[in-house]
């Protein structure tokens, strides 16, 4: 804790950024899409502890919900991009050769040429907005890093000594790859994943802002946002609670990602004296 104190925050926040999103449906003080106009945009108070909507409902519970929808989308897009990312990156590096210049080429510079937010924003306005449409736009729009990092560490491990000896004696190359390649790069593969987290958060709340995320009556913190941007001087509270949550989320992703990188590089254990 004296050593890495920005992790121990990164804990903190993602501790209480999973407990809301995980126990929303029993901590919630309220349904979240229940609507009150005799007390539509109250500020907190001991009844509504971060206020209320302009349709009366409970910031509080809804910004629990928003973070259940958070975590189940940003682990659903870097599971799947990772999973992308792991086969075409781990072909390119291992295969090498015309294979590596075509997935190379043809399909991760054209995705890392293009903003992934950009990409995310058209694919989810052609699929249309719900869960899945999300988590695929996202997803689409994200796993070409994650092949370009794994094709880079899998091309430094492919010649090594105990490489060779299990190809020597016969080994398949899933075998290879699954056995003693993967266990040997998957240090910076988790430390992108952790961060890449918090770039879905990010991206997540921007489509809900635009109205191409998870459809109403769902809570999201981009839709919270996007429907507070009307109230900001007369109701601050609304978009003050959702942009924190937010920034909280993203904050103890990156501290996580800076503190697994900081644990595993024997280097940089060595420098902090871990």
């Amino acid at each position: 804790m004296r050593r890495q104190p920005l992790a121990v925050a990164g804990i903190v926040l993602l501790t209480c950024f999973v407990v809301c999103g995980l126990t929303a449906p029993w901590l919630a003080p309220f349904n979240p899409s229940a609507i009150d106009l005799l007390h539509r945009l109250q500020s907190p108070s001991p009844a509504h502890w971060a206020g209320t909507d302009e349709l009366g409902r409970d910031t509080l519970s809804r910004m629990m919900w928003g973070a259940r929808l958070s975590l189940a989308i940003s682990v659903s897009v870097v599971s799947v991009s990772l999973a992308l990312g792991l086969a075409v990156g781990g072909l390119a590096g291992y295969l090498g050769g015309w294979i590596d210049t075509a997935l190379t080429t043809f399909a991760m510079n054209t995705f890392l040429a293009l903003p992934g937010i950009l990409l995310a924003i058209a694919f989810a306005a052609f699929l249309g907005p719900g869960f899945t449409n999300l988590v695929l736009a996202l997803a689409i729009g994200g796993w070409a890093g994650y092949a370009r990092l794994v094709r880079a560490q899998v091309m430094a491990v492919r010649d090594r000594e105990y490489v060779d000896a299990a190809r020597a004696l016969g080994a398949s190359g899933l075998r290879i790859f699954f056995r003693h390649i993967l266990p040997n790069i998957v240090q910076p593969i988790l430390v992108q994943g952790a961060i890449g987290m918090a770039g879905v958060i990010l991206a997540e709340a921007t489509l809900s802002f635009l109205g191409l995320g998870i459809p109403a009556p769902a809570p999201s913190w981009g839709s919270m946002l996007n429907d507070a941007r009307l109230h900001l001087f007369d109701s601050p509270h609304l978009v003050l609670f959702p942009a924190a949550a937010v920034a909280g989320a993203v904050l103890g992703f990156n501290f996580l990602g800076d503190a697994l990188r900081d644990q595993l590089d024997p280097r940089t254990r060595l420098e902090l004296g871990l």
